[in-house]
Formats: C-alpha cells, sequence, structure tokens
C-alpha cells in the first residue's frame, strides 16, 4: 500500500467497488455471422415471395381452365340446341317425303309419264336440300336386318335368302347425320319351317308274325 493509500483508505475502497460494479464491454460480433443471418433472411422473405406467386399463379390457371371449360359447354349446349330444332324440322318434313315417294309409285303408267317427272324433279330437289342439314336415307334392301336401323313389320320365308334379309323397304328409314331419325319399316327374310316327316309305315296284318 502507499503512503497515499494509508491516508485515504475509503476513498480507495470505494473505487475498488465502483470497479467491481462497472458494466462489461459489449462483446463484438463477427462481420461474417451477421452477413450470414442477412442472407439467411433474405432467403426465407424471397421463398416466401415465391410461393405467393404460384399460389397466384395456380388460381389464375384454375380460373382460366374454368373459363375455358364453360365455353366449351355453352358451344356444345348450343350445338345440341341446334341440332334438337334442326332434327325436329326435318321429322315434319318427312310426312312429305313419303307422300311423293307414294305418289310416284303409284302412277307408273306411261300416261303419268310427264307428272312423274315432275314429281321427281320436286322430290329430289327437297331431299337435296334436307342433305345439306345433314339427313341420309338408310338403306335397307339386300342388307341384314339391324334393330338399330330395321323395324321389321313382315317377315317372309324364304329359301333365295339368307334368314334376317331385308327383302323391301315399306317405309324408308332416315338418318340425320350419326342419329337414327326414324328407323326403316321392312319386310324380313326368314327361314322356311322344317317340313314335318310323314309318319312311320305301320306293318300289315300279313307282315304280323305268327305266334
Amino acid at each position: 500500500m502507499t503512503f497515499q493509500d494509508e491516508k485515504n483508505p475509503g476513498q480507495r475502497a470505494d473505487s475498488v467497488q465502483d470497479a467491481d460494479t462497472a458494466p462489461a464491454a459489449p462483446e463484438t460480433v463477427p462481420p461474417e455471422v451477421d452477413a450470414q443471418a442477412a442472407v439467411a433472411q433474405m432467403l426465407v422473405r424471397l421463398q416466401t415471395e415465391r410461393d405467393a406467386l404460384a399460389a397466384k399463379y395456380n388460381a389464375a390457371i384454375r380460373q382460366l381452365a374454368d373459363l375455358d371449360n364453360a365455353r366449351k359447354r355453352i358451344e356444345r349446349e348450343r350445338r345440341d340446341d341446334a341440332a334438337r330444332h334442326t332434327a325436329h324440322v326435318i321429322e315434319s318434313v318427312l310426312p312429305v317425303l313419303d307422300a311423293f315417294e307414294h305418289a310416284l309409285a303409284a302412277h307408273s303408267e306411261p300416261a303419268y309419264e310427264d307428272y312423274r317427272k315432275g314429281f321427281e324433279l320436286i322430290c329430289r330437289q327437297l331431299m337435296d336440300s334436307l342433305a345439306r342439314f345433314g339427313l341420309t336415307r338408310i338403306e335397307a334392301v339386300g342388307k341384314p336386318f339391324d334393330p338399330h336401323l330395321h323395324q321389321a313389320i313382315e317377315r317372309v320365308e324364304s329359301e333365295d335368302h339368307h334368314d334376317g334379309t331385308v327383302l323391301a323397304d315399306l317405309r324408308y328409314g332416315y338418318k340425320l347425320r350419326e342419329r337414327v331419325l326414324r328407323p326403316a319399316l321392312v319386310r324380313v327374310a326368314v327361314k322356311p319351317a322344317p317340313k314335318e316327316s310323314e309318319p312311320a309305315h305301320a306293318p300289315a296284318e300279313s307282315d304280323t308274325p305268327v305266334n
């Protein structure tokens, strides 16, 4: 202890106490640690923004898909409505075609030749006009019977045709594109029924053996 310390012992004690209670100097953080933390925070923000953008993009894609599906559905319903209206109009015209066919079939005499030519021309023009909408006549004669295209209203036994062959059109059938608008009424060939075999010849009395 120095002479000054011995002279002022209280002052020395206070100095020692102040030194013990003084705050410690802050620890210094290396610059590279601060840079890594900043990069990590930036990556987190970037990932968050990327996720938000991806969610918005997916939502926009779904909305576009919904709009495209709605557009296709409306177009399909519009086509179906147009097809139904067209079919309804053509169905109302088919009896007129039938009337022309009956008139042409009924008057085949030479005296009606000029009338036949006029009827044939009108009938052909009408059929050509309807064909532009997709109407076609179902070919039946000589074809195998098809219940989806034909309606048999008469069956005729025939040995000259295969069983189920259409022999005649009694009323023409029509298709509107792929849809059967009206089946054809047809006459169909069937196999003749087998003839019953003759009963076996009964033995005569003279043939009966005598016991």
